[in-house]
């Protein structure tokens, strides 16, 4: 159970590195260029714990699938940008996929 704590924390880093990279507009910006080396370091480390217990392939599924849909919604309602049909419905499967993962998957259960 400590792995998923480690890997929801790996991914809040991520999504906040992320954003920040957006804002430091191409690390022309002090304050959002040291979050994001920041945010991207401690989600790392986090994601590395995680790796102790949880397989490679299904921990960085997880991570970057979760990551991509969080960070998709932070584009869409902080920096207003828009997500078509098509992207909403690849979303809707990775979110799909990430539920396959972790519900009916042994490998998540170590």
């Amino acid at each position: 159970m400590i792995a998923f704590i480690y890997l929801s924390i790996a991914i809040i880093a991520e999504v906040i590195a992320t954003s920040a990279l957006k804002a430091s507009q191409g690390f022309s910006i002090l304050i959002p260029s040291s979050i994001t080396v920041v945010g991207y370091a401690i989600a790392l480390y986090f994601l590395s714990l995680t790796l102790k217990t949880i397989p490679m392939g299904i921990a960085y599924a997880i991570w970057s699938g979760a990551g991509i849909i969080l960070i998709s919604l932070v584009g869409w309602f902080g920096f207003k940008q828009q997500l078509d049909v098509p992207a909403l419905i690849g979303l809707a499967l990775m979110i799909s996929g990430i539920l396959v993962i972790n519900i009916f998957s042994q490998s998540t259960h170590l």
